[in-house]
């Protein structure tokens, strides 16, 4: 779906061309070539449509690839200069001179021969650079411009794509105003809609986790240490899953993925996309606890057996102490006896120090 500005660009555009249309004719009228106004109006729709068309066409082209391609175009005609300065067509008309002598219009076919050689060139060239621009990807230009690149990044950071689980998670503003993370946030316009009809069409849970998504949204965009935009243009296939043109997007981008799902983070790191997930980064900050550590808890509730109580460390760790059910309510000195690996998290067991 068109947003509502290029709909009133394609219709001024082809208010333009009729316009345009109509002044042409007006023009040729008492010539030989007289067109009526009728047919100026039909050739300055059929032009205007046609353009339309090579509009929708390039709807996926950004002015990122724009430039890019612009970039390869400029080296491809530079390098055909480059060769049109060997004069090639000279070299030729020195090895046909003797046959050139006897032709009629010998001289003639040189100057046409000449033409049509540079003009293959250049287009040649052109078009090779422009591909090779499009295929390649920011670093193959580092070359050309090191320092600037270097200057960007060192400020900016890498461009990063966000997916829905991430924007609804209560950690991302606290995350993103810390620091921690630099770079151009991406949203892709997908990703909102997906946000959006959650909002609107899920159970009470997920409905309230995708309006904080949306809270945390406004927030971003409103924040001066925050740069977001959404990115409104579409992938190669609509019938893709999510996961896919979200790998797409952050190619496009080269940009990094910031997720909170893990198949999304293998695939994308199969596919060459860097990923940062944040169950990765939550389970690097917990402490490492090993059997024989010695700590300090606050115990504050009775565990399953009698004799045990319940703390938790920083992380949200729980950690079971045998025979201090007469300290709940203190900080006690535990050494921990053993750990165990849960689907909830990590679950430690430990016994009063000293006892």
């Amino acid at each position: 779906m068109s947003h509502p500005s290029v709909n009133i660009a394609r219709l001024v555009y082809l208010i333009v061309c009729q316009a345009a249309g109509i002044a042409i004719a007006l023009s040729t009228k008492g010539t030989p070539i007289e067109i009526s106004v009728t047919i100026g109006l039909i050739i300055g729709l059929v032009i205007g449509f046609a353009f339309i068309g090579i509009e929708k066409l390039m709807e996926g082209f950004t002015l990122r690839g724009f430039s890019t391609a612009t970039f390869g175009l400029g080296v491809g005609l530079f390098c055909a200069w480059l060769l049109t300065r060997v004069e090639i067509s000279n070299l030729l008309e020195l090895a046909f001179r003797d046959r050139l002598e006897n032709t009629e219009g010998g001289e003639y076919l040189v100057d046409s021969l000449r033409v049509a050689l540079d003009v293959t060139l250049f287009a040649s060239l052109g078009f090779l650079g422009t591909i090779l621009a499009l295929r390649g990807n920011r670093d193959d230009f580092a070359f050309i411009i090191p320092y600037v690149r270097f200057r960007q990044d060192a400020s900016s950071g890498q461009p990063i794509v966000l997916d829905a689980e991430t924007i609804m998670d209560g950690r991302i503003l606290g995350l993103l105003s810390s620091g921690f993370i630099s770079g151009r946030l991406i949203v892709a316009q997908f990703v909102l809609e997906e946000i959006q009809t959650l909002a609107t069409e899920s159970g009470n849970g997920l409905r309230l986790r995708a309006e904080r998504g949306l809270e945390n949204l406004e927030k971003m965009q409103t924040s001066k240490d925050i740069q977001i935009s959404i990115h409104e243009a579409k992938t190669s296939s609509e019938a893709q899953s999510l996961h896919s043109r979200l790998i797409e997007t952050a190619k496009f981008f080269s940009a990094r993925l910031l997720t909170l799902e893990d198949g999304l983070t293998k695939l994308a790191r199969l596919q060459g996309v860097s990923v940062l997930n944040l169950n990765d980064l939550d389970l690097a900050m917990r402490p490492a606890v090993a059997v024989g550590d010695r700590l300090r808890v606050a115990l504050v509730r009775p565990g399953r057996e009698d004799h045990q109580a319940v703390g938790y460390l920083p992380d949200g760790a729980m950690i079971v102490v045998n025979h201090a059910s007469g300290d709940i309510g203190n900080s006690a000195d535990v050494v921990v006896i053993t750990t165990l690996q849960t689907a909830s998290g990590t679950l430690i067991f430990a016994e009063r120090d000293g006892a």
